[in-house]
C-alpha cells in the first residue's frame, strides 16, 4: 500500500465470506491493543470502528508511516507492515482461542485515500452501529472513537488534537455534527 505523508486514508476490512471477527467481548479489546501496538506508532489515528464482521481505521500518514522497513524483494512501508502485523496476530489469536483454520479476514485490506472527504468519513466511521442497528444513539456504542472525543479521552488511540486541527472540529457542535446524515451517494466515494 502507498501512503503519502500529510494524506488521509480510510483503512477497512472484513472478515472472510462476511464471517464474524469478533466473537467475544474481550476480542474488541484484544483488537485494539494490536492497533496501539502496530498502527498508532506508524500514523496519525483520527477515528475507528470495530463491527462484528468489519472494522474501519482513518489515519493521517506521517513521517514514521513512509519509513521504509523492508527494502527487498519489494519495499514496504512502516504503516503496511503494521496492518500486516496487526491483522496477522490478531487472526493467529482469534483462530487458535474459536479453533479456526483458513483465513479470518478477506485477502486484500482496503485503503482509499480520503483527503477530499476526510471529516465525511471521521463522522461515518463512528455512525457505522447506529447505521447498522446495533445501538441507538451513536455514544451508546462501545468499540467506536466516538466517546475519545465526547469525552476527551487522553489515553485513547486517537490523535484528538490533529482531529480537532485538520477537520477544524467545533467541540460546541461535535455531537450534532455526527449525526449529520450523509448520503448512500457519498459513501460509495470512500468505500
Amino acid at each position: 500500500m502507498l501512503f503519502n505523508e500529510g494524506s488521509f486514508y480510510h483503512i477497512f476490512n472484513r472478515g472472510n465470506n462476511k464471517q464474524l471477527i469478533f466473537f467475544q467481548e474481550r476480542n474488541y479489546q484484544y483488537f485494539l491493543d494490536k492497533v496501539k501496538k502496530y498502527i498508532v506508532p506508524t500514523a496519525n489515528v483520527l477515528a475507528w470502528s470495530l463491527m462484528p464482521n468489519h472494522f474501519h481505521i482513518l489515519v493521517q500518514a506521517n513521517k514514521a508511516t513512509e519509513k521504509l522497513v523492508k527494502e527487498k524483494p519489494i519495499p514496504i512501508n512502516a504503516l503496511t507492515e503494521g496492518i500486516r502485523l496487526l491483522l496477522s496476530t490478531y487472526s493467529q489469536g482469534i483462530q487458535k482461542q474459536q479453533n479456526l483454520k483458513g483465513n479470518l479476514f478477506q485477502q486484500k485490506t482496503k485503503s482509499k485515500c480520503v483527503d477530499e472527504y476526510l471529516t465525511t468519513v471521521f463522522h461515518y466511521i463512528h455512525q457505522n452501529a447506529l447505521k447498522a442497528g446495533l445501538v441507538n444513539r451513536i455514544e451508546d456504542y462501545s468499540w467506536c472513537s466516538f466517546r475519545e472525543y465526547l469525552i476527551n479521552t487522553p489515553d485513547g488511540l486517537c490523535n484528538t488534537s490533529v482531529a480537532y486541527q485538520v477537520m477544524n472540529l467545533d467541540t460546541g457542535r461535535f455531537f450534532e455534527d455526527s449525526y449529520a446524515v450523509i448520503s448512500d451517494d457519498t459513501v460509495k466515494l470512500f468505500e
